[in-house]
């Protein structure tokens, strides 16, 4: 009889706990926007933005002083590229120049007078090309359009010459091409941007939110002096007290994150081979981790500026910590070791190694036991919140 007493206690407890705090997300605006709408504008913005997959017709100049069919047949091949579009022609190279200081233009194609003429007699001609890496994408883009057309140029010429020698077909491929390459693009062969930016830089957000939410929600009791009644309805449990306060919110950010999965993997049909099985548990470590890190940071500072100061830091420095944008691998060995403290990270991992490509959770054990890990985080601060709730006295 006691140990179900004691039961049916804890769920009025909860029960209360739960109730309580569903009115405080209802009454204060901040919660809607933080954890429903702002996180849904972020999915659909990235998507969005990204939807043709990679950049499309990037604006390069020409140079053309030769102006001859050749040059031209040129150009009309580098205009035609999808990644491409040739918007002026200008007079000279210090004018092509000035363009891409003025950011214009990404790079241009620069033709000298008599390329033809050196090509048809055999002179070895040159033909250049400058292009910005100011921007990686953009720039790295637009170089492989003007190296393939300048490729494909000298190749057009070589073949020509040789057919006029009397090669045969055969001949001319295997001299051009000694080596043919067979090419595989795994698990992303239409080169998508939007497949590998968007599922990290989306959940790397959604953490932002959820970290600023939690140490929000416990920074508040403080602030409006609420703490001992929220203590007070948990029977001065802090456990009890958080599972009631964290409760609502993790319903909701497990309803948005499944939403974003659902719209990324089910609509968008992003690739994911490990299954909706694996989708789903990453969903639940993502924003069970997220949340144990919030109280975690607020248990060490137990204060609502310091706590959130220290979460935007750390979801911001997660965004170079993942190696989504630099391989950690390419880092420096106290940033690498560093990496390891970032939720971001893990997730990351285990989205790429289970879900993207399919490999069992065996393979990935390390980072499921380190975002298991940071769920468990409170339980080192749950002493230090429960004296601050009860002794801390708000300073603003």
């Amino acid at each position: 009889m006691e140990r179900v007493a004691g039961q049916s206690s804890l769920r009025e407890r909860l029960g209360r706990l739960f109730m309580r705090e569903c009115r405080i997300l209802l009454k204060n605006p901040i919660y809607g926007f933080c954890m429903v709408v702002f996180p849904l504008m972020v999915v659909f913005f990235f998507t969005s933005l990204l939807d043709d997959g990679q950049p499309l017709d990037l604006p390069v100049a020409v140079v053309d002083l030769d102006n001859t069919s050749t040059s031209r047949s040129l150009v009309r091949n580098l205009d035609a590229f999808q990644n491409s579009e040739v918007v002026a022609h200008y007079p000279s190279v210090a004018a092509a120049r000035r363009a891409i200081q003025r950011d214009e233009i990404y790079g241009f194609l620069y033709i000298p007078k008599g390329t033809t003429d050196q090509l048809l007699a055999s002179r070895q001609p040159k033909i250049s090309f400058y292009y910005s890496l100011t921007g990686i994408t953009a720039g790295s883009m637009v170089f492989k359009d003007l190296k393939t057309i300048s490729t494909l140029g000298s190749a057009a010429v070589g073949q020509a010459t040789m057919r006029a020698k009397g090669f045969t077909e055969a001949q001319t491929k295997t001299f051009l091409q000694p080596i043919r390459v067979d090419l595989h693009q795994i698990s992303n062969p239409q080169t998508n941007y939007n497949i590998y930016l968007t599922t990290a830089l989306v959940p790397g957000l959604m953490m932002l939110f959820m970290f600023l939410i939690t140490t929000y929600s416990l920074g508040t009791e403080l602030k409006f002096g609420t703490s001992k009644e929220w203590l007070r309805l948990a029977d001065n449990n802090a456990l009890v007290a958080l599972a009631g306060k964290l409760l609502p919110q993790t319903l909701i950010f497990l309803a948005v994150t499944f939403l974003y999965e659902y719209y990324v993997f089910g609509v968008l049909c992003f690739p994911h081979p490990g299954g909706v099985w694996m989708l789903t548990l990453l969903a639940v470590l993502h924003v069970l981790a997220s949340q144990g890190f919030g109280v975690f940071a607020f248990g060490l500072m137990p204060s609502l500026r310091m706590s959130m100061s220290v979460c935007s830091l750390w979801a911001v420095l997660s965004f170079s910590m993942a190696g989504s944008a630099f391989p950690i691998i390419g880092m420096d060995g106290p940033l690498q070791a560093a990496s390891w403290l970032f939720p971001l990270r893990h997730y990351y991992m285990l989205y790429q190694i289970c879900v993207f490509n399919g490999y069992p959770l065996l393979e990935a054990w390390f980072h499921l036991a380190a975002l298991v890990g940071f769920m468990l985080l409170p339980w080192l601060v749950l002493k230090k919140i429960k004296n601050a709730m009860l002794t801390y006295v708000y300073i603003p």
